[in-house]
């Protein structure tokens, strides 16, 4: 999750650090740490603090990424612990709204059959975990139910029980959803067009 070209300056990626030691991943940790407050208001039903809660978590998930960049504390660490907190995170959202009853289970079936295909997926071609351009629908579908889930939590807040909160919420979140999907297929397509290409370079280079 992450805005479009968040801190990077064209031309110069910077070197990648082998230390996990390092700012962007210790703000990382910092914003992980808001999912299991978020999911302890949930259980408290203090829905107000966690609809301010998860909109921290969204509104900062740029921060580490540009931190990265901009001060080139880019990490080997952290190309793998950004993405996947992230998705977690999404994940025990999904799982939090479902089991409160907010969310039915579909919203959680939709978010994480794909992901663990696109998991097996690299896990069987690449034997581990696979790095693949953003795609600028994943883009907006994370800016979808960045903005959706805040909405449908708030919903639950008192004296904010209006049906057009409801209604937009599900909009944003239908959408999505729909979006997660092509997404999925994209990044699924993707990765096995660079698994062919590798395959062919290998199989071109003499031995």
């Amino acid at each position: 999750m992450r805005l479009i070209g968040a801190g990077g300056r064209p031309g110069d990626d910077g070197p990648v650090l082998t230390t996990a030691w390092t700012l962007p991943n210790l703000i990382t940790i910092i914003r992980f740490l808001g999912v299991p407050l978020f999911v302890w208001f949930i259980a408290e039903q203090r829905y107000g603090a966690a609809v301010i809660t998860l909109v921290v978590m969204g509104s900062t998930d740029w921060v580490d990424g540009y931190v990265a960049r901009r001060f080139n504390q880019v990490s080997i660490v952290g190309k793998w612990l950004d993405p996947v907190a992230d998705r977690t995170a999404m994940i025990v959202v999904a799982v939090t709204f479902v089991v409160d009853g907010i969310a039915p289970a579909w919203l959680v079936w939709l978010i994480v059959i794909p992901d663990l295909i696109l998991i097996v997926n690299a896990l069987v071609l690449f034997r581990g975990p696979l790095h693949l351009p953003v795609i600028t629908v994943g883009k907006i579908r994370t800016a979808l139910m960045l903005v959706g889930a805040p909405l449908l939590l708030l919903h639950q807040v008192e004296g904010f029980g209006q049906d057009w909160i409801l209604v937009l919420a599900w909009v944003l979140l239908v959408a999505a959803c729909v979006l997660h999907l092509v997404a999925f297929w994209a990044y699924f397509v993707a990765a096995h067009r660079k698994y062919r290409l590798e395959r062919d370079e290998q199989q071109s280079c003499p031995s």
